[in-house]
């Protein structure tokens, strides 16, 4: 993939949706100083759905799969993040641990899919478990342990939701914007039960009460920028070009992410968790552009 391959006005909006995803993790910290966990996620899909839906027509799609999507990209994925930026988890690096959907992915397709591994995606996997590994050893009083394997679990939903979505896609094109926000409807329920259980009607019945006009901002920018606006623009680029043209633009969101968490709440990371890092977005490239390199090589050979 070239950027040069893009026409700038779409190049624009590709780096748009990432600083708006990569700013959104430290959004997430900001929202959860007036909010628990669940509960903002709750809110924050209740927003994502209304008033979105009025303007959209339902995708035909079978009910269970907007039971599953809703139940693992959103329920799971969120319940664990926002839960270990709550206890602990820097944004920033919570931006980056959570790219290791994508290997957990892989490990889910061989799995249930019975998909096999290329050389390059058994080269990314090894890569980016070890950079994991090293990220999870340097825990301590600036990464509490329990929040980087909450954020590893909300990798691991995420790539249980890229599952989910293959499915969905075999029935047919169909408006991925509209399938999202109708999808919404289904974790608030699920987030407001666990809310109750978990956090307590007392703590959400403060948190309600003293709601300020900072906390609905980080709500909304959650809901209505980084869910319907990025998933809007990512779409329309899809739409336009090949998906491993547009795909990789995704390995910048951890960077805008790390660099916002510095920033805004001055994070700052252990030499070991950038040598981590390293390793598992090389990971990442290995998987994305292993397979063209490898075969550009052999037919030079």
């Amino acid at each position: 993939m070239t950027w040069a391959a893009m026409r700038p006005r779409d190049l624009a909006l590709a780096l748009l949706v990432i600083v708006v995803w990569g700013v959104n993790f430290a959004v997430i910290k900001i929202g959860l100083v007036g909010l628990p966990p669940l509960l903002l996620a709750a809110l924050r899909f209740m927003l994502a759905a209304f008033p979105a839906l009025l303007f959209l027509r339902p995708p035909k799609v079978p009910l269970r799969l907007y039971l599953a999507f809703g139940l693992t990209m959103s329920v799971g994925q969120f319940a664990f993040l926002f839960t270990a930026i709550h206890v602990g988890m820097p944004s920033g690096l919570a931006s980056l641990v959570l790219q290791s959907q994508s290997i957990f992915t892989l490990l889910f397709t061989a799995l249930w899919l019975k998909e096999k591994w290329h050389a390059n995606q058994l080269a990314g996997l090894l890569l980016a478990a070890g950079g994991l590994t090293l990220i999870g050893s340097a825990h301590g009083a600036a990464m509490p342990l329990t929040g980087f394997l909450l954020t590893v679990a909300a990798a691991a939903m995420w790539a249980c939701g890229n599952i989910v979505s293959r499915a969905v896609g075999r029935h047919g094109p169909m408006n991925q914007l509209a399938f999202v926000v109708w999808a919404s409807l289904v974790p608030p329920l699920p987030f407001l039960a666990l809310s109750w259980l978990i956090e307590g009607p007392a703590a959400m019945t403060t948190a309600l009460q003293n709601f300020s006009l900072q906390t609905f901002a980080a709500v909304a920018y959650i809901a209505w920028a980084s869910t319907l606006l990025g998933y809007a623009v990512w779409n329309f680029l899809l739409s336009r070009y090949p998906v491993n043209r547009v795909a990789p633009f995704t390995l910048l969101v951890p960077l805008v992410g790390l660099c916002t968490g510095w920033l805004v709440f001055g994070e700052s990371l252990k030499p070991i968790h950038f040598a981590g890092g390293a390793l598992l977005m090389l990971g990442l490239l290995v998987n994305l552009f292993g397979a063209p390199l490898l075969t550009r090589l052999q037919w030079k050979s």
